[in-house]
């Protein structure tokens, strides 16, 4: 299973996802490739966002090697899931799929209780609310994906 985490600038909530995901899915000896993009490619190459880095280290996620990319054309066959993090990005992300694109593209979201999309830490500076949202979205997407194999 290859999988691409996807938020707007790469710097918050799909890294931290990814980061997430990786921790859970190995503890649960799921196999899977994992990355993260954004819509937009404004910072590419950063690493994740400082305050977004120290609320997942509490929880023991280290996010530090992750670098920021934007999402690519080859992305939506290099990946069997997209999963965006809130509605805008499904829509953008929607809006850049090539034709021949095999990957899905799904709400992160998709079948959690509470919450239809993670709100961006960036501007609501609730980095503990966004890692508690996300870490709830990665034990549904992990309990489904395991369920399906």
């Amino acid at each position: 299973m290859r999988i691409l985490f996807l938020c707007l600038g790469n710097i918050c909530r799909s890294p931290a996802a990814e980061g997430i995901f990786r921790g859970m899915a190995e503890g649960a000896g799921f196999d899977a490739m994992l990355d993260s993009a954004g819509t937009g490619g404004w910072h590419a190459g950063e690493p994740p966002y400082a305050p977004m880095q120290r609320a997942a280290s509490r929880r023991g996620y280290d996010l530090s090697a992750l670098r920021a990319r934007q999402l690519t054309r080859a992305d939506f066959v290099e990946f069997d899931l997209i999963l965006a993090m809130d509605g805008q990005n499904l829509r953008d992300a929607q809006s850049a799929r090539p034709a021949g694109a095999t990957a899905r593209l799904e709400m992160f979201l998709q079948g959690t209780q509470g919450h239809s999309e993670v709100p961006d830490p960036y501007y609501s500076r609730d980095f503990d609310g966004c890692l508690d949202i996300i870490e709830a979205g990665a034990q549904a997407l992990l309990a489904r994906l395991q369920g399906a194999q």
